[in-house]
C-alpha cells in the first residue's frame, strides 16, 4: 500500500493519531476536542446494553471515556497490533490494565482488583478527525474479573 494515498491516511499521520487516541483513553479527555469530529458516531455494544448510537460528537466521546475511567481510574491503554491502515480507516488491537475503583453495581470484586482486558478499535477519519468509531472489547473477560453477576 502507498504511504500517501489521496483517499486515505499516510502511516505517519496514522501513528500520530493513534498516539493521541491513546492519550484520550489514558485520561487526557480534552484531547477529544482536537481529534474527534463534531459528527462522530460510535458503533459498539456498550456495557449498559446500548448500541452506541446515542453517543455522538465530541461531548459523547468525552462522556464515554469518562464513564469507563470512573470505574477503572488508573486504566492504561497500549497498542498490541497496529495501526493497520486501509484508505481512511485505521485499526488497532489494544490491551488495557488498571485497578477496579469499586463503583459498578453488581460487581463482587473488591476495590483495588487488578484487571486486564483487550479490544479492537476501528477509526474512520476525515480531515484527520475521527468521524466513526467502532470498538469491540472483551467485556465478558472484564466482567468476569469484576465478578459481575457471580
Amino acid at each position: 500500500m502507498d504511504d500517501d494515498t489521496p483517499d486515505g491516511i499516510d502511516r505517519d499521520a496514522a501513528q500520530v493519531l493513534v498516539g493521541r487516541w491513546l492519550e484520550l483513553w489514558n485520561g487526557e479527555i480534552e484531547i477529544a476536542d482536537e481529534i474527534i469530529s463534531p459528527d462522530n458516531r460510535v458503533h459498539a455494544a456498550l456495557f449498559d446494553g446500548g448500541d452506541g448510537s446515542a453517543v455522538g460528537g465530541v461531548s459523547g466521546m468525552k462522556q464515554l471515556v469518562s464513564q469507563l475511567r470512573s470505574l477503572l481510574t488508573d486504566l492504561v491503554f497500549s497498542v498490541e497490533v497496529g495501526p493497520v491502515i486501509d484508505g481512511d480507516h485505521v485499526a488497532i488491537r489494544w490491551v488495557a490494565t488498571g485497578h477496579y475503583g469499586g463503583a459498578m453495581p453488581g460487581a463482587g470484586a473488591p476495590a483495588g482488583t487488578e484487571v486486564t482486558f483487550h479490544g479492537t478499535d476501528i477509526l474512520r477519519l476525515r480531515a484527520h478527525l475521527v468521524v466513526d468509531y467502532w470498538f469491540n472489547a472483551d467485556s465478558l473477560d472484564l466482567m468476569g474479573q469484576l465478578r459481575v453477576g457471580g
